[in-house]
């Protein structure tokens, strides 16, 4: 115990010479790293510490890298000999936090926009969703139809399909295109310097764990033969009940993007036009997606508000919990569409719905969705790394 105190002293005055372009937050988690390098007690908890012991200074890159790995479980933070009152103070889902809601903002295009919903995501995103659901509105009573008898579920009755397309596909292209030259430039900056000769292999696992969420299963499982028992929340008992959420919420996502891509072809392809019967499979796919994000996102914000506050989630509660009502608010319009579209009542549920998508797509960039395409990119530079043999040199003096 005696040497590991000292070690863990040794990387203390390591970490005090950090390197000075480091921000404070940057600087504070190389801090921790070199401590948990010194004594590696959580090395099989998640993919953070084994690709934390191949390094033995960590850079700007390395600790964007390692924070977007995490997936702030908090296992490590509760099972750490050395968290607080210790005085080294050991935290690393709240350091890892910090850091990586910075990156957001850091690797955003453009940066100014990723900096404003940093700060005021719930606010903008709900003021948002509301000024373009009032806007589509007052567009279709200017209109006259707002309140038209029973159209059957035609949508386009209301809004032409040329005019949807015309109002989504900007949106949605630049979206794509944000998200796309942000972790691009995050990608070259953390990148391993010589591609695996494994790159496919490598790639197959990183899209495993990701679709798996594998760093949710919790620290203790040792084997993939052992239940996984998850990761502490309000309380320090694990719970399985956020990788399940997360589970719900991002395949509830897929699911209706795929209700809306097989509507597409058969628009296009087929020339089958909207509105679809219940049983068709665009409308089933919605369905079953719709009911996911709706149990999915109320669960996150249900964990969100009982989230320990060690964990260090506050610096991105406001874009967390924008992200989670858009995704929630688009569900129960797009189900409350489904339910009453052969009503009086369609016209101005289609505009809500419309307005809210549109706002969804707008911050996308900006918002919680990122920490999906950054962790993944992790991911994918982790399996690399596990591939490569390992190249560590003493600093020269």
């Amino acid at each position: 115990m005696q040497q590991l105190e000292a070690l863990t002293r040794e990387a203390v005055a390591l970490a005090s010479g950090a390197l000075p372009e480091l921000s404070a937050n940057e600087a504070e988690v190389a801090r921790q790293m070199q401590i948990c390098n010194a004594c590696r007690y959580c090395e099989g908890f998640c993919a953070v510490f084994p690709a934390m012991t191949r390094h033995l200074e960590f850079g700007k890159a390395d600790i964007h890298y390692l924070a977007n790995l995490c997936h702030n479980c908090g296992a490590c933070y509760h099972a750490c000999q050395y968290a607080p009152p210790h005085e080294f103070a050991i935290n690393v889902p709240q350091a890892m936090a910090k850091v990586r809601v910075q990156t957001y903002a850091d690797y955003a295009w453009p940066p100014a926009l990723g900096a404003l919903y940093q700060r005021q995501g719930l606010m903008i995103s709900l003021a948002l969703a509301a000024a373009l659901a009032l806007f589509l509105v007052l567009a279709v009573g200017v209109n006259g139809t707002l309140w038209n008898p029973p159209l059957a579920g035609n949508f386009y009755a209301i809004f032409p399909h040329n005019l949807m397309v015309l109002m989504f596909a900007p949106i949605f292209l630049f979206s794509v295109l944000a998200l796309t030259l942000g972790v691009l430039r995050f990608w070259r900056d953390v990148s391993p310097a010589k591609a695996s000769e494994a790159l496919g292999e490598a790639a197959v696992e990183a899209t495993s764990a990701a679709l798996r969420l594998k760093y949710l299963d919790g620290a203790n499982q040792t084997s993939a033969d052992e239940p996984a028992e998850g990761c502490p929340n309000g309380e320090v008992a694990p719970t399985l009940w956020r990788r399940r959420f997360h589970h719900l919420t991002f395949y509830g996502f897929m699911l209706c993007f795929a209700s809306t891509s097989v509507a597409t072809l058969y628009h296009y392809l087929f020339n089958w036009q909207a509105p679809y019967a219940y049983t068709s499979l665009p409308v089933i796919l919605g369905t079953v997606g719709g009911i996911g994000l709706l149990i999915g996102p109320a669960g996150l914000l249900w964990l969100n508000l009982r989230r320990h506050a060690s964990h260090g989630d506050a610096a991105q509660k406001p874009m967390d919990r924008g992200f989670i009502a858009l995704l929630f608010l688009i569900s129960l319009t797009g189900l409350a569409l489904l339910i009453w579209r052969d009503t009086v009542a369609m016209a101005l549920l289609l505009a809500v719905h419309l307005g809210t998508v549109m706002a969804f797509f707008v911050t996308l960039p900006y918002g919680k969705f990122a920490h999906g395409v950054f962790r993944s990119a992790a991911l994918l530079k982790f399996a690399i790394e596990k591939r490569q043999p390992t190249q560590l040199a003493l600093p020269e003096a």
